[in-house]
């Protein structure tokens, strides 16, 4: 979805937002061109990306990092929050957020990417890191959002999924025992 957002005829926003991205090269070459043609008819003149670093355990602060296609714009988006020594700490940016600060280049556009670090696990949603890189971008671009409604916002979504994630925990524990009751014919009420 892209959603779109004007500030007081100083300058216009569009959010891109989804829960996908292409998964093949081709695709993923092609929408983020496609994504270029829509900001170059509002006459986009950045653009930001978003993602996080995987790190083996949650992190308690997450650091927030960033990288460009030029300098101009790494000095822009500079302060105490973010950090740009990447180096031996973030890998590649794969996927779309990687591609458009690439092909932002050709168009003669700036590009930036925000990178959090979160907890490297596919069901981890990484909210405290979203909400640090949410941080910066409402300092740098005056978005003017209340960080503290906010964070009462947070405490409920983690609470919420922790509870889901302990109930589908139990049902994969009753599913374990079901299949090794069946395998071995008798009751089995443990898995070590």
């Amino acid at each position: 979805e892209i959603f779109y957002k004007q500030f007081n005829g100083k300058r216009d926003l569009l959010l891109l937002g989804g829960d996908v991205q292409p998964i093949d090269e081709v695709s993923s070459y092609e929408f983020s061109e496609k994504i270029l043609d829509i900001v170059q008819k509002f006459n986009g003149k950045e653009i930001i990306t978003l993602g996080g670093v995987g790190l083996a355990d949650i992190p308690k602060k997450p650091k927030v990092y960033c990288t460009g296609n030029t300098k101009k714009i790494l000095d822009k988006y500079k302060s105490e929050l973010v950090s740009n020594k990447l180096y031996g700490v973030v890998g590649p940016i794969v996927g779309v957020s990687g591609l458009l600060l690439g092909l932002a280049s050709r168009r003669d556009m700036e590009a930036i990417s925000f990178l959090a670090e979160t907890y490297g696990h596919p069901m981890y949603l990484g909210i405290k890191g979203a909400k640090e890189i949410l941080n910066v971008l409402n300092k740098k671009l005056s978005l003017n959002i209340d960080i503290n409604k906010l964070d009462r916002e947070i405490k409920d979504i983690e609470t919420e999924i922790l509870k889901k994630t302990e109930q589908l925990s139990e049902v994969t524990k009753q599913i374990a025992l079901k299949k090794l009751q069946r395998r071995f014919g008798r009751d089995v009420d443990y898995i070590g």
